[in-house]
């Protein structure tokens, strides 16, 4: 069930400044190529798809449109600053888990924004029925990864040399997540296998 009323709304940052979010929708597109193009270049390393590119953004509202995934997208008074999104794979075995996607403007980080932007996101996943959040990261990613403790996410896994950047240099990728229900039995136990 979408909860469009909440949205759009201002969002003032410890800093004093007011920033909109709002749902993004098919309009958003172009904004969204002219921000990832606007991202200096070691960002782009660590991009989980190239957002640079018309198709892959077209894509994106297409899952969103369809209700695949949800995201917000923050705007300040020259365009857009940031967004956060929660994708869902629709595999029956993993239909409850989210994928949470954030990035903010280098001149808008260490602002709250990203903050913002990834506390707005369980709201998202709640309407998606969804039961746990994950968010993938390089651990070269480390302000990142800070963020996402600070909102209650656990490392739970470090896989070593397991994605690879838009050089061909293979890093390490850290998984963390969030249970939005609590640890299940299963998950403070033994894991046998």
């Amino acid at each position: 069930m979408q909860n469009n009323d909440a949205y759009p709304k201002n969002v003032k940052l410890p800093d004093g400044s007011t920033v909109e979010l709002r749902r993004m929708t098919k309009d958003d597109r172009d904004a969204v190529l002219s921000f990832a193009r606007a991202l200096p270049q070691e960002d782009l390393l660590f991009l989980r798809v190239d957002l640079t590119e018309e198709g892959v953004v077209d894509d994106w509202i297409s899952n969103v449109v369809s209700g695949r995934s949800l995201a917000l997208v923050a705007y300040d008074s020259d365009g857009l600053i940031g967004y956060a999104a929660v994708h869902r794979n629709p595999t029956s075995w993993t239909r409850h888990l989210g994928e949470v996607r954030v990035n903010v403007s280098p001149q808008y980080r260490s602002r709250g924004l990203g903050r913002a932007l990834t506390s707005n996101v369980f709201d998202l996943a709640s309407e998606l029925g969804l039961k746990k959040l994950t968010a993938h990261m390089t651990t070269d990613q480390r302000g990142a990864q800070a963020a996402f403790r600070r909102l209650g996410f656990i490392p739970e896994a470090l896989l070593a040399d397991y994605v690879q950047d838009r050089t061909g240099t293979t890093r390490d990728m850290v998984i963390m997540s969030f249970d939005i229900e609590g640890h299940t039995d299963q998950a403070l136990g033994t894991v046998k296998l």
